[in-house]
């Protein structure tokens, strides 16, 4: 019976892990793969390798957060692990039926919660300090903030030098003339167009990284903390079971994220996911379950809000007569820069004028990046779906398997 129910957790954790691969390979690679940088299944592989990277070195911490930390490891039992493991992927497939993209670890984290509400061992101290990352939005602030003083100094500049357009052929090929093969850049090939492609892929890469640090822990915690599993196993399996995710149906993510990306230029993608990484990566190191979603979506708030307050000072952005924050204040410059630049060469130098005098037509309102009915919603959403695993789990343990 004890077999049994042990293949059963296994079964259910790759389950979670899977779907976590479905969904964050999307999310790490979708600008990559939108722009040619790089192949689904290269992106597949590549998601792989880093997930188990990130789990195998900075994630240990948040398995041991997450399998003792919030309540006591003893709790776990098979029939509470696999419990546990059932409400975390259930109430993520409930997010992805609503198309919100929820946190899961703020789901997981909520799934253990509610064991140790229904136990009373809960362990407030833990709690307090990952709710003063969340729910004091300490870790959205920042995320905000950061993005918005890039959007606000920095963002011109960026598009300047990132301006790079795409040649036709292999971006690299094989130089058979010396008789050993090296590596050189295309025909066409630019060493710009060579960089700013190489850093498209390295901040996918280490996107890939912050997931495995953060959302190994989701899939396999509760199996490490009954000793089911060796916390280093217990890494292996979670991070191969978002490899396999990545490998299979985030091909649809990867689809999705990629052709939606005309909504958001591939610079301010970028952006976002340098800041929303780093600070899921820094939580990760010091075992905080870090919510990559709500960090990101404070991120891109931040830097189409400072990109937009370029036309006005920062005394009047503080009596809020800057003007709504727009993609258009993002893609307007993308095209600027395209539009000086040559095929794949270095875009011309453009005068820009100072903060405070740029004319709002320069940056057109094509499609609402921050809107606030819009983001209240998604917001709450995503704060719904851990609390559905929290009370649900609340109630079972508390009512049917008792604790």
């Amino acid at each position: 019976m004890v077999a049994l129910l042990l293949v059963v957790g296994l079964v259910v954790a790759v389950f979670v892990g899977f779907n976590i691969g479905g969904s964050n390979t999307g999310v790490a690679f979708g600008p990559a793969v939108g722009s040619n940088a790089v192949s689904k299944l290269g992106a597949g592989v590549l998601m792989s390798f880093f997930v188990l990277l990130g789990g195998w070195t900075v994630g240990r911490n948040v398995v041991t957060t997450l399998s003792e930390g919030i309540v006591p490891s003893s709790l776990f039992t098979l029939e509470t692990s696999i419990a546990v493991l059932f409400f975390i992927g259930f109430a993520l497939f409930l997010s992805n039926v609503a198309g919100v993209p929820a946190s899961t670890s703020m789901t997981a984290v909520g799934a253990i919660v509610g064991l140790g509400l229904a136990s009373g061992t809960l362990n407030e101290a833990v709690m307090l300090e990952i709710v003063a990352w969340w729910v004091v939005s300490v870790s959205p602030l920042i995320a905000f903030w950061i993005s918005g003083v890039i959007g606000r100094y920095f963002y011109p500049r960026l598009v300047e030098w990132f301006a790079v357009t795409q040649s036709e052929g292999s971006l690299l090929v094989l130089d058979r003339s010396e008789g050993v093969p090296k590596p050189t850049l295309g025909p066409d090939t630019t060493p710009r167009e060579f960089v700013g492609t190489a850093s498209v892929i390295a901040i996918a890469c280490y996107m890939a990284f912050s997931a495995g640090a953060s959302n190994v822990a989701n899939a396999v915690a509760p199996l490490v903390g009954n000793g089911s599993l060796e916390l280093n196993a217990g890494i292996l399996l979670g991070a191969g079971a978002i490899g396999l995710g990545a490998l299979t149906i985030a091909r649809r993510t990867l689809d999705t994220v990629g052709n939606d990306l005309t909504d958001m230029p591939l610079l301010a993608a970028l952006v976002v996911a340098v800041v929303s990484a780093s600070l899921v990566t820094l939580l990760s190191a010091i075992g905080v379950p870090a919510s990559f979603v709500v960090i990101a979506t404070m991120a891109i708030v931040g830097l189409g809000w400072g990109r937009a307050t370029r036309t006005a000072t920062l005394s009047q952005a503080r009596r809020g007569e800057a003007p709504n924050v727009s993609v258009g204040a993002l893609a307007a410059d993308a095209e600027d820069a395209l539009t000086v630049g040559g095929r794949g060469g270095t875009p011309a130098p453009r005068e820009r004028s100072p903060i405070g005098q740029e004319n709002s037509e320069d940056i057109p309102s094509t499609a609402d990046l921050f809107e606030p009915g819009t983001t209240a919603r998604v917001i709450a959403l995503q704060n719904l779906v851990p609390a559905i695993a929290t009370v649900a789990a609340y109630v079972v343990f508390q009512f049917v398997l008792t604790v």
